[in-house]
């Protein structure tokens, strides 16, 4: 059972980069396809995608990272996750706009950053 703990870790830190990544490209392509060509407005703006998101966000990285801080005692990779969960948080407070745009890419560039600390610290 020991063995089997950093694995699934592993998988879901893994897992974690790979949403943070997506999010981030959502991010980009809804400032390119909404602001510059006038497409997708509706799907790629609705407040819904950014509330699941950070649910989703919240359970991934509350599992592993909270699984790797028990088990390697560091701080960092907890500390820099949380701080871009609350940049993520931030941003569904201040409505869309860039503004939204640039806390969330914020927040999950320093999730995937406290992903990846987790996974080196293993």
């Amino acid at each position: 059972m020991a063995s089997i703990t950093p694995w699934i870790r592993d998988r879901i830190d893994r897992f974690g980069v790979a949403l943070s990544a997506l999010c981030l490209l959502h991010c980009v392509l809804g400032i390119v396809l909404v602001a510059g060509l006038g497409l997708g407005g509706t799907f790629l703006l609705d407040p819904d995608i950014h509330r699941y998101g950070l649910l989703a966000a919240t359970m991934v990285a509350g599992v592993a990272i909270g699984l790797g801080a028990v088990r390697h005692r560091r701080p960092w990779p907890f500390v820099i996750a949380m701080t871009g969960l609350s940049f993520m948080g931030g941003a569904l407070a201040v409505g869309h706009g860039f503004e939204e745009a640039v806390l969330t890419m914020i927040g999950v560039t320093l999730v995937a950053m406290g992903h990846i600390l987790n996974l080196r610290c293993a």
